[in-house]
Order: structure tokens, then C-alpha cells, then sequence
């Protein structure tokens, strides 16, 4: 049996992804919405260009950590925290009626959450299954141990990518029977109980990624979200959103493909008669990959796709 090397497997997490490509994206920005404030990476590399920054984070130890690096912009008013969740950003009073000339989503997990056993989103031995973003709702462990087979079947297979799904499911249901999923070790135990003792780290991030996005409900919530912030742009602004997982991509893609198309009667239809205007345009078709460079110096970058959106003006 292999050993989990989780930590080679984040070498590197700590540093924001594709920073140039933001930076060139918000280019002329004065105000800018970071939904997915984190560390504050792409926060402080926005606001050293001159824009004025608004942190989001559900997290309040990010809010915290985050305030206290960017203390000197915070002082002088550039740079502001706002604890909420950006899925319900029309719901943060603080941010009613507020525009801004760029919009920022990461959508990758911090590494201070996963640094922190006691959050639970890590797979090292021993950390109790939680993973949650705030402290509200069903933790990993309840939804383990309360979905039902066709439940988890479809968690690991549409939030995995996993073909073996079902097995992995059945593998879950048969453990938790005798014995409740607590810690990682049972998730990992079941992974390997499924598909053998070849699996490794690769496969545990994914199927515990998987986990974390039915906890979090987050791909409900950014379809949720993506409209609401690109209304929030001012004329001409930017949206920029960085996706590690397919079904996140998927929803950006054909968000923003949808945004950028006048016509919307149905196919077959030879003449245009909905007299519809496109609200704005893709900046690239295809989504934009880390370069080799940032990728042999940050791993989490590999699985990076940036998605670029300009509003009409």
C-alpha cells in the first residue's frame, strides 16, 4: 500500500493562480470585487496596481488573516473585507447597490482551510470529516453517513468525474453500516476498498473535492451567482473566474456563452425575430491554461481555467 503524500501533492498551493492574466484582464479597473478573497493573493496584486479592492470570504478566519496582510491598503481605504457568502452576494447588506469595474471568483479552496486539520477538508490521517465553509449545514461526515446509495453514486460520479461510482458508492453504504465515516481514513479506506491499493493521492483529492462540493452545494450556488455579479458590473467592466473543476467550468462556459449571444429564438427558426442584444462578449472562446513555467512552480495551477467576460458598454 502506497503512502498518502498529500503535502508533495500541494506543494506550492499557496500561491494565487494566474495573477498576470488577472492583472491584464482588470487593466484600467478602479474598483474591483474579489468574491473569493482567501490568502489575499490576487487581492494585494490588484490593489498594488492602484484599484481599490472588496474582499468576500464565508470564512472568518480569512477575513481575518486577509485584513491583517493587506492592513495598509485596509488603512487607507482601498481595501475593504466583507464576510458573506458570494453565492448570496445580493444578500450582503454591505454590498447593496454596489458596482465595480472588475469581478474576481477563484473558485479553488484556500490553503489556510486545508492547512487546518480541525476544518477538515484535508485527507492526512486523522482529520475528522467536516469541510464545510462556515460553520452552518451537513458536514462531510453527515453526508457519508445520511445519502442514500443514488445520492453518493451521483456525488462521485458528476462532482468526481468518477466512472467507478457506483462502486465507490456501495463500497461507502457496506462500511458505514458496521462503522461511521469520522475521519479522512474512512473516506480513503473506502476509496481503496473500492478500486484497490493503487489508489493515491490523486484520487483522493478529487472524490474528497467531490465531497466538499455536495457539503457546500457549490455548483448550485455559482449558477446562482453568476448572473447577479455580472449584473453588478459597471458598463465595459471585466468578470474573471478561475475553475478547477469541470462541472464548474461547464457552468462559467455556457454562462458566458449565453451572455455573449443577440439571438436566443430556437434553432430551427430561419429568421430572428426575439430582437434580442447581447449583453456583452467573451474575451477568448477557449478558456485560458496556466503557462508550463507557473505550473512546475505552483501545482494547483495545473488544473486552473480562467474564463474572461466584458460587459457592453
Amino acid at each position: 500500500m502506497s503512502p498518502i503524500t498529500e503535502r508533495s501533492f500541494e506543494s506550492g498551493y499557496h500561491a494565487p493562480v494566474m495573477v498576470a492574466e488577472v492583472l491584464d484582464a482588470f487593466t484600467g479597473a478602479d474598483t474591483v470585487l474579489d468574491c473569493t478573497l482567501g490568502g489575499g493573493g490576487h487581492s494585494l496584486a490588484l490593489l498594488e496596481t492602484g484599484a481599490s479592492v472588496i474582499g468576500i470570504d464565508r470564512d472568518a478566519d480569512a477575513i481575518a488573516e486577509a485584513t491583517a496582510r493587506l492592513s495598509a491598503f485596509a488603512s487607507s481605504g482601498s481595501f475593504r473585507a466583507v464576510q458573506g457568502d458570494f453565492t448570496r452576494v445580493d444578500e450582503i447588506p454591505g454590498l447593496r447597490g454596489e458596482s465595480f469595474d472588475g469581478i474576481l471568483a477563484d473558485l479553488g479552496i484556500s490553503s489556510s482551510q486545508i492547512d487546518r486539520d480541525e476544518r477538515g477538508f484535508s485527507f492526512r490521517p486523522g482529520v475528522v470529516l467536516d469541510m464545510r465553509m462556515s460553520a452552518s449545514g451537513d458536514s462531510a461526515a453527515d453526508v457519508l453517513n445520511g445519502a442514500t446509495l443514488e445520492d453518493l453514486t451521483r456525488i462521485f460520479r458528476d462532482y468526481g468525474d468518477e466512472p467507478r461510482a457506483r462502486r465507490l458508492a456501495n463500497e461507502v453504504v457496506r462500511r458505514r453500516g458496521t462503522r461511521e465515516f469520522v475521519t479522512a481514513d474512512d473516506l480513503v479506506g473506502a476509496i481503496r476498498g473500492a478500486f484497490g491499493a493503487n489508489a493515491g493521492p490523486s484520487d483522493f483529492a478529487r472524490l474528497f473535492q467531490a465531497v466538499r462540493i455536495a457539503v457546500n452545494d457549490e455548483l448550485t450556488g455559482l449558477e446562482r451567482a453568476l448572473p447577479i455579479l455580472r449584473d453588478m458590473l459597471t458598463p465595459g467592466g471585466s468578470m474573471a473566474i478561475i475553475a478547477y473543476h469541470s462541472g464548474e467550468d461547464r457552468i462559467v462556459k455556457h454562462a458566458m456563452r449565453a451572455w455573449s449571444t443577440a439571438c436566443h429564438c430556437p434553432p430551427r427558426q430561419p429568421i430572428c425575430t426575439c430582437g434580442g442584444v447581447a449583453l456583452g462578449a467573451l474575451v477568448t472562446r477557449k478558456s485560458i491554461q496556466a503557462s508550463p513555467d507557473e505550473v512546475a512552480h505552483n501545482s494547483r495551477a495545473r488544473s486552473a481555467r480562467l474564463r474572461l467576460w466584458r460587459k457592453a458598454a
